[in-house]
């Protein structure tokens, strides 16, 4: 009924209604005229430099150079001032010392500049006195709607459109990939050479200090441009992590983002904290975030640009099998560890695929993968090896390698595997040598398959490939439903309790008791204050038990000996009370001694595992899943993941540990119950949302068996008293917003739930539209969209999974079946203060009030957002929705650009 905007360029409904108005960030990538302050004459200084690359590469704008001193600059008219200048600017680039910054911002805020690029240096990097003239121009920037690049950078080059607003001493060529980049020295280097490469660039960004405009900002804006392809970054901190994340993984869907990421070890990070005056952050945690989203790391610089290659030209693997095809024995197997040692497999040839191969080979072939055709190899046996090859279900990719022997023709072969390129599964190659093989290098290349100098370099990018693979089809998993946690006022009530009694450490009694208001089984734990009691209760649990400490104020019971296992009789619990009692009584510690705790002595029959969180810098709560038990820290099996998880998230948070082969059943033992696991981990990963003043939280052991999960011991640390919601750590993906859930009833009465969508709901979506007329889907589409595309598991994965941050899909549910009834979605419009709402119900029950229940949702949600306006293009003929917009307050006007078809809807909010 509605017109939303942002589904990638490859929807259908892509085109129908989008219409795109000038970005804040054109002022910087694409201005009609700019103004350089502090432009000079001086030989070899920024100012000149900038000048130059400006009126050398023309940009289609006017350039007015600004110097008070001197009437003109490199033979341009100069203006003493902004205020001075005939006309507005879009751009200010601004190249003088740090001090000067404040009153040019001022003045550019006066005078309507909308972006500036600030080269000076002298801020942050160097110490307090920086950090306030920062916290200045930010203020000045914000207040006057400025978008800044910079401080302390080397600026923005735009080659398709010829601008060069940066010292470098050349311009990029021009191409359809975008460099940013922390770095401006390193800049520079790609840059010469980008040149004598012949690789071209559609931006090139020195970031500096990132003192406004961020990597989400940019990657937002570089996913909207038709000139981008590709994202390369080269990161030395993530700055906004959420808008860093969030822009991430709505690009990654549809352009590869592709980070080398500088400081990851702690002497790097000290480095890199030291050249940008910003936290670097843990790696591990930063790893863990690019997984979630999409985003490809690499670790050095040149395979940052040949996977940017590699992604271009060959499709993504669905997996991480590769056949290796070779005219040579020692390359194959270079390749091979390289391939194994990266993670990747090699395809277990077919028997079907070994006969066909033993009918175009000589006898003498390796008869396996690797598949050596041996060194005599012509045209045509490398091309029947690799058509027989490519062909093989059980491989995922192939990797060719050619070594110049007497006999081998490499230029020859390279134009005879040309046809070879689009085998619908990526093709790449290893031509080894130099001179000799550089034709069929280029013939290859010029082909559309990329080729490497060594075989293990080639094997090495094929694992960023399906590791790449991987990582998006993460985003495009439906998860499983799982229940909801029933008990959450207790939790806080629990937690709430500790805090005014000004402890920051749950008892294990109270912390095996939070874990159980959101269902995560423990051992039945049973308090004794006395002898009596203890042997009472563990004669009620049965023999043997476990007695441990019980005290508000020790929390490492083992370091104090208020552990003891294995009690077998009553008399044995009466000697382990009195012990510990006794112990702590010698320490000079007998307040301390509050009881303790009776469980029944659970046997290990299982795997021992670690469930925990702590806190990041920069992400804030951060999840932990790993193999436990006391030697935890030894062995470091574990994986990292930002809350909150679905179970599909869960799970691939599993597979990065070497523990989760051996509960999928090894050598005989039966497997541990992984959907119960992945369900563990999920309402884990609700407390943790939930209960946001848990600092920090360890299970360990989590006890895994075929038979059961269960937490036997369980810390938590609370954030103290002192420290108020509004201070908490926040957290780096918005959780499920329940706020937004409602009951409310249809016109006849009937209840149903207006909630936000959840990735959980595509198998609903997909029976929702075929509740849908043509003319329902016409509306909504402005034309018509197929069932089969409507309900296409990427599509409706892309719209079930919300950032709740930037889009939000309310949908209808009736209460008695789950059915979806109806969806209305709001959606943020990148670089304003704008959304544009969309909204579908379904035919079956339309006119009962639920369009106007659905969008008067979304208004408060856009009030929430502090947004401006909300938006909606809709067709003249659509006369229902249009009733429903005027009564909620939005004014309809004439469609800008589309005749006399489409009309506006704009709703001006409080």
């Amino acid at each position: 009924m509605a017109q939303t905007t942002r589904p990638p360029p490859n929807d259908p409904s892509y085109d129908l209604l989008h219409q795109r108005g000038r970005h804040p960030l054109d002022a910087l990538f694409n201005p009609r005229s700019v103004a350089v302050v502090g432009a000079s004459e001086r030989q070899g200084s920024v100012g000149r430099t900038i000048l130059w690359n400006l009126i050398s590469n023309p940009f289609g704008g006017t350039v007015y150079p600004i110097n008070p001193k001197r009437p003109n600059v490199l033979g341009i008219k100069a203006w003493p001032s902004l205020r001075a200048l005939p006309e507005p600017v879009d751009l200010a680039v601004i190249v003088t010392p740090a001090t000067a910054v404040p009153d040019i911002m001022r003045e550019c805020a006066e005078l309507g500049v909308r972006g500036a690029i600030i080269i000076s240096a002298g801020f942050k990097e160097v110490g307090p006195e920086g950090v306030k003239l920062e916290q200045e121009v930010l203020r000045i920037a914000r207040q006057a709607g400025i978008r800044i690049i910079g401080p302390n950078c080397l600026g923005v080059m735009r080659p398709p459109t010829g601008l060069n607003a940066t010292f470098a001493g050349d311009m990029a060529r021009p191409g359809n990939v975008a460099f940013i980049s922390q770095s401006g020295a390193l800049l520079t280097a790609i840059l010469d050479w980008s040149l004598r490469e012949a690789v071209g660039f559609s931006a090139f960004v020195s970031m500096g200090s990132m003192l406004d405009v961020g990597w989400g900002d940019l990657i937002d804006y570089l996913g909207d441009d038709p000139r981008t392809r590709s994202i390369l970054i080269y990161m030395e901190s993530i700055g906004d992590a959420r808008a860093f994340l969030s822009a991430a993984r709505e690009v990654a869907l549809h352009k590869p983002i592709i980070v080398i990421k500088a400081g990851r070890t702690a002497q790097a990070a000290a480095a890199a904290a030291s050249h940008t005056g910003t936290l670097t952050g843990s790696d591990e945690v930063l790893s863990a975030a690019f997984r979630r989203t999409g985003v490809l790391r690499v670790d050095s610089i040149a395979d940052l640009f040949y996977m940017a290659e590699v992604l271009a030209r060959q499709p993504r693997p669905d997996g991480r099998r590769l056949t290796i095809l070779t005219n040579a024995g020692g390359p194959g197997v270079l390749a091979t560890d390289a391939l194994v040692m990266g993670g990747g497999e090699l395809a277990k040839l077919s028997d079907k695929t070994l006969a066909e191969l033993n009918g175009v080979l000589p006898p003498a072939w390796s008869h396996g993968n690797p598949v050596d055709i041996l060194g005599d190899a012509d045209p045509e046996r490398y091309a029947k090896a690799l058509e027989v090859a490519g062909a093989d279900e059980n491989s995922d990719g192939l990797l060719v390698i050619l070594t110049p022997q007497d006999m081998t023709e490499p230029t020859q072969t390279a134009d005879r595997l040309k046809p070879y390129a689009k085998l619908g599964k990526p093709v790449i190659a290893s031509w080894m040598g130099g001179s000799e093989v550089a034709a069929g290098e280029r013939i290859l290349n010029d082909a559309g398959i990329p080729t490497f100098g060594y075989p293990d370099t080639a094997a090495r990018i094929f694992n960023y490939m399906w590791r790449y693979s991987y990582n998006l089809a993460g985003l495009y998993e439906t998860p499983s439903l799982t229940e909801e946690p029933a008990r959450r006022e207790e939790a806080e009530a629990l937690i709430r309790e500790a805090r005014e009694a000004g402890r920051l450490v749950l008892t294990e009694h109270e912390s095996k008791r939070l874990l159980a208001t959101y269902g995560i089984p423990v051992v039945e734990t049973r308090l004794a204050t006395s002898v009596d009691e203890a042997v009472r209760e563990a004669e009620s649990l049965g023999y043997p038990v476990v007695l441990k400490l019980h005290s508000r104020r020790i929390t490492h019971k083992t370091d104090v000996g208020g552990v003891k296992l294995n009690l077998g009789t009553a008399e044995k619990v009466r000697e382990a009370f009195e012990d510990i009692r006794g112990k702590l009584e010698a320490l000079g510690q007998a307040d301390a001694f509050d009881g303790v705790t009776v469980q029944p002595m659970v046997k290990l029959d299982g795997y021992e595992l670690i469930v925990g969180s702590s806190l990041d810098a920069q992400f804030g709560p951060v999840l932990l899943f790993g193999a436990g038990g006391v030697l935890v820290e030894v062995f470091k099996d574990r994986a990292l993941a930002l809350p909150p998880l679905n179970t599909t998230l869960a799970r691939r948070m599993m597979e990065q540990t070497r523990i989760h082969e051996a509960l999928r059943g090894v050598r005989g033992r039966k497997p541990v119950d992984m959907g119960a696991l992945e369900k563990l981990l999920v309402r884990f990963s609700q407390l943790v949302v939930e209960q946001r003043f848990l600092k920090e939280v360890d299970i360990n052991p989590l006890l895994a068996s075929a038979e059961r999960l269960v937490a036997l011991d369980a810390r938590v640390v609370l954030h103290g008293p002192e420290v108020t919601e509004a201070e908490l750590p926040r957290l780096a993906i918005l959780p499920y917003p329940t706020k937004y859930v409602e009951r409310c009833k249809l016109k006849d009465g009937e209840p149903v739930v207006i909630r936000p969508i959840r990735p959980e709901d595509e198998p609903r979506m997909v029976e929702f539209h075929k509740t849908l007329s043509e003319q329902s889907v016409f509306l909504r589409y402005a034309g018509m969209m197929k069932l089969d595309q409507r309900v296409a598991h990427e599509r409706l994965a892309r719209i079930c999974f919300n950032d709740y941050g930037r889009e939000m899909a309310l949908v209808v549910e009736r209460v008695s079946v789950g059915e979806i009834l109806g969806v209305g979605r709001l959606t943020k419009l990148p670089g304003t203060e704008d959304a544009e709402f969309a909204l579908l119900i379904s035919d079956p029950v339309q006119r009962q009030g639920l369009g106007k229940e659905v969008l008067e949702r979304l208004v408060q949600v856009g009030k929430d957002w502090g947004l401006r306006r909300i938006v909606a293009d809709i067709l003249r003929g659509n006369g229902a929705m249009q009733h429903v917009c005027r009564g909620l307050g939005f004014t309809i006007h004439q469609g800008e650009g589309f005749g006399d078809s489409v009309v506006k809807a704009v709703r001006v909010l409080d």
